[in-house]
């Protein structure tokens, strides 16, 4: 009889302690449901529009790449010789009006040079080229022309110009300026479609942008000593893109 008693006991505190658990997590459940509609609700319209803006500038600044190939018998000989070449080059520009510190070297390699295939199958090395190049900024515009016919006539025709690009040193202005005007043809284009969605233009939700044109590459190639470089820098296009995202209210 005591055996029955004890088991009723002990059944009714795991049927008590059951209960608790199924309340509490009625309640934890009643808690984490607060707000529905919080989680049901989709997405929030929004609208995703982009911009273009324009500005123009002068350039006042010119960057190219001259550099010295040469070719000997031996290592050592290639490498003398482009770098007689190439001092004879960075003098020059120098003496032109560049400032030493916007005279910096860009490459320097050494490559083999095969003459065919010998009779056992191998290819001969028949001598080497070496090349060294420098990346000059020249900061006065009106002395460009010399600068780049002089550094090609002192490297003679082992010359090799290329990467001749105009650009604005400071273009801080100008972008800013363009990502005004991007940004404002963006939002007239968004008022629009809201407009015409019976909507109005809400919170900023997002913005990317884009920048181009800073830099106006020129078709100047030699590879043969020049006296006379033609250039004109013209002007020069800044364009910012940008893409906003606008919530919808």
């Amino acid at each position: 009889m005591s055996r029955i008693s004890l088991a009723t006991h002990s059944s009714r505190r795991v049927a008590a302690a059951l209960g608790s658990l199924f309340l509490a997590a009625t309640v934890l459940t009643a808690c984490g449901d607060d707000n529905p509609s919080r989680s049901a609700d989709p997405e929030a319209p929004s609208i995703s529009v982009s911009g273009t803006g324009e500005v123009q500038g002068v350039p006042d600044t010119l960057t190219a790449t001259v550099g010295v190939e040469t070719t000997a018998a031996d290592v050592s000989g290639a490498i003398a010789a482009a770098g007689q070449r190439v001092n004879a080059v960075t003098a020059a520009v120098v003496k032109a009006g560049v400032a030493r510190a916007d005279v910096t070297t860009q490459q320097v390699s050494l490559t083999p040079q095969y003459a065919g295939v010998t009779p056992g199958g191998a290819q001969s090395i028949s001598g080497y080229q070496a090349t060294n190049s420098l990346r000059i900024t020249v900061r006065k515009l009106d002395t460009a022309s010399t600068v780049l016919g002089d550094a090609v006539a002192a490297g003679g025709n082992d010359s090799r110009l290329s990467g001749v690009a105009f650009r604005i040193d400071d273009d801080s202005k100008l972008i800013t300026d363009a990502r005004a005007r991007a940004f404002a043809d963006a939002r007239d284009r968004a008022d629009q479609y809201a407009g015409l969605a019976k909507r109005k233009l809400g919170r900023v939700l997002s913005i990317s942008e884009n920048i181009s044109g800073q830099t106006q590459p020129l078709d100047a190639r030699s590879s043969q000593a020049s006296t006379a470089i033609p250039i004109e820098p013209g002007s020069q296009t800044v364009t910012v893109s940008v893409s906003v995202k606008w919530q919808l209210d």
